[in-house]
């Protein structure tokens, strides 16, 4: 799509600087924004070891998940970098937030994207949403009640309801709350350096036995302090951004 707009533009717009501002601290605020929207956009921490659970060895599942995890993470370095480039080269300044809602035409080329999007979406849903469902039918499997239901089969109504309540609660959220840049941001801020380096630094502490204050365990300990300062810095400027003066 951006390559199609520039093509049309027969120019390259922007320019190094990035998007011009009235003042550094809206530059910054932007930065941090940024910051918090590429954390958002590397959340597969929350199904690794789902994933990793359902494979079989041998191989061994640690060594599957490596190459899967490098390619995984090369492929969508590349094509994010690649929206992010050719957008701002195609419109410069004027870049929308959202490239499917920044503008209508071409139509079909809208269409075809949003309705990829709605397929990405419907499979991500799946994947995130296994997790916390086999939370609760764990927690909660003592109470349920099978039922034979028309066309369905036997079903259990326990599971049914509480997945269609959740389905149409994420749904209302949703349509409810906007979808724009600083929320993403302020998003990302929150949950990758928990969910994305707090927890997986630890417990490879613990699986490695890495004596603490050790040269090893120091370095990994200014690793994740690094990222928490990141991520801390993101959530200020999202929050600038939903909250703020520069709300958009």
């Amino acid at each position: 799509m951006c390559l199609h707009f520039l093509s049309e533009n027969g120019v390259i717009k922007g320019g190094i600087g990035g998007v011009s501002l009235v003042s550094p601290a809206q530059k910054v605020w932007r930065v941090a924004q940024a910051l918090g929207d590429i954390a958002f956009a590397y959340p597969f921490s929350l199904v690794l070891l789902e994933i990793e659970d359902t494979l079989r060895s041998p191989p061994a599942e640690s060594q599957t998940m490596k190459a899967a995890a490098r390619a995984s993470i090369a492929v969508t370095t590349f094509f994010y970098l690649g929206c992010g480039c050719f957008g701002y080269a195609a419109f410069g300044d004027d870049t929308p937030g959202n490239l499917l809602t920044g503008f209508g035409e071409p139509y079909w080329l809208v269409g075809l994207a949003n309705l990829c999007v709605v397929l990405h979406l419907l499979g991500g849903y799946q994947v995130y949403a296994q997790p916390m469902f086999a939370l609760v039918e764990r927690r909660f499997g003592a109470g349920v009640v099978d039922a034979e239901m028309p066309l369905l089969g036997r079903v259990s109504v326990s599971r049914l309801c509480f997945r269609t309540g959740n389905v149409a609660a994420a749904t209302a959220v949703a349509v409810w709350f906007p979808y724009f840049n600083q929320v993403v941001g302020l998003i990302g801020a929150f949950t990758f350096w928990p969910l994305a380096i707090h927890f997986p630094v630890q417990m490879y502490l613990a699986q490695g036995k890495v004596a603490p204050w050790t040269g090893r365990w120091l370095a990994i300990q200014a690793f994740s302090a690094g990222c928490l300062v990141a991520c801390g810095f993101a959530s200020v400027g999202s929050a600038m951004g939903v909250f703020g003066p520069e709300r958009s």
